[in-house]
């Protein structure tokens, strides 16, 4: 079916005269509606949508905790800057934050409005809690496109791009991939290495990492990689920085994917689904470190902006009370069982793997080698949008088809979704013989 509609093409050719080529668009779609797991396009196509947002829309799209909230705080307050009045979301859901990360112990938060922002206020808030300059974080990890961000990221394409210099004191050491042959044992190898040969642990403020790298490819790291990252960096004074933004808000089967390794963190990232849809960050963490920065030294105009806090609320209920996290765990299971059977079909299918419901699938020119193949990953992609899936990649090399369908996705729309890939395998790639 043709993709190319009258109504879409005026809006493209708009983008393309108004919009810089460097915010890439990874589908040539226009939306006009969405409800839950559904995408309309403006001439009426239906899509399934196992994108949500990039992960954003955990609650699926317009959910009615979220629509309802946010348009209670809309007769009461839009805006008011957190630093010059306070007002009750934002204290609320800072309460409940704490509370959810911290249990009994005192943890406090702070609101910004982007995952970057909240990854550079904990970077801010670890230098000022140990007075060390330095931050590791991982081969692989993303966390956004600011300046320190993209220093943060370890990745070249699409991100450095001729964006440097780029900030000091940054270091980057392997992450655990045991597809590529990078165990445990090897990654915590590497992080001795890099304290022997790139930057003394006595100078390092904090180790920045993703319990299931996002847009690295979709690798989680094991509980017992965690537990022993945590130990060798509390040996060294160092503090650990949990970033959840991808992972975080039931992806994983659990409310964070730290959890899993029975860990409480220093500081944790949260972004993406925190709010609905709405853009709102945070960094919450245990209360002496996050008072470190002095009076002034944190927020933001738009940080914790009432409407975002409002929804987050909403977010909240949603999962205390909707059995979100059990349901998690169980279209988890289904989506596994249904990647493996496909791969079992289809050789281009090196690997399965994921935490919870964060899957994704990664395309190989043949699996005796192991070869990314980028291009077929995308034509796949592709094939999926026209047979009327939304996906999109991920990975190093770009060749890792990730899938982040909200929680509220029905098994049947489950099945169905499956079934498109399916058709768009077989369109791309001969079956497995």
């Amino acid at each position: 079916m043709s993709e190319t509609r009258e109504r879409t093409a005026a809006v493209i050719e708009d983008r393309t005269r108004h919009v810089p080529r460097g915010v890439l668009t990874a589908h040539p779609l226009v939306l006009d509606r969405a409800e839950g797991s559904e995408v309309w396009d403006v001439d009426g196509r239906r899509y399934l949508d196992f994108v949500g947002g990039i992960g954003v829309l955990n609650l699926g799209h317009n959910h009615p905790r979220v629509v309802a909230a946010v348009q209670a705080q809309l007769g009461r307050i839009t805006h008011a800057a957190f630093q010059v009045a306070a007002y009750a979301p934002y204290v609320d859901l800072a309460r409940r934050l704490c509370a959810l990360v911290g249990g009994g112990d005192d943890y406090k938060a702070a609101f910004f409005t982007s995952g970057a922002e909240a990854v550079e206020n904990a970077v801010k808030i670890a230098r000022a809690h140990t007075n060390r300059p330095a931050i590791i974080a991982f081969r692989g990890g993303f966390h956004g496109r600011t300046l320190l961000g993209t220093t943060l990221t370890g990745m070249s394409a699409p991100y450095r791009q001729n964006f440097g210099p780029f900030a000091p004191e940054v270091f980057h050491t392997p992450f655990p991939n045991p597809y590529r042959g990078v165990d445990d044992a090897t990654a915590l190898a590497a992080l001795d290495e890099v304290f022997a040969t790139d930057v003394a642990p006595e100078r390092v403020a904090a180790i920045l990492i993703e319990p299931v790298q996002g847009d690295g490819g979709f690798l989680a790291a094991s509980p017992s990689f965690l537990c022993s990252l945590q130990e060798i960096a509390h040996r060294h004074g160092i503090l650990v920085i949990m970033d959840e933004i991808q992972s975080g808000f039931g992806r994983t089967g659990t409310l964070f994917a730290y959890e899993q390794a029975g860990l409480k963190p220093d500081l944790v990232t949260v972004a993406k689904s925190l709010a609905g849809g709405l853009p709102l960050s945070c960094v919450v963490g245990r209360a002496a470190i996050m008072d470190a920065p002095a009076p002034g030294g944190l927020g933001g105009t738009y940080g914790g902006n009432a409407l975002a806090c409002a929804a987050a609320l909403g977010v909240l209920d949603a999962f205390e009370h909707d059995g979100l996290l059990q349901r998690s765990v169980a279209l988890g299971e289904r989506l596994k069982a249904g990647l493996e059977a496909l791969a079992q079909r289809y050789a281009v299918i090196g690997d399965v793997r994921g935490l919870g419901f964060m899957q994704a699938i990664e395309i190989v020119a043949d699996r005796a080698s192991r070869k990314p193949d980028a291009a077929m990953a995308q034509a796949i992609i592709d094939a999926a949008r026209e047979e009327g899936l939304l996906v999109i990649k991920c990975g190093v090399n770009r060749n890792v088809i990730r899938f982040l369908a909200p929680l509220v996705t029905t098994d049947a729309q489950l099945d169905e979704g499956l079934g498109l890939l399916d058709r768009a395998l077989a369109r791309t790639t001969p079956p497995q013989t």
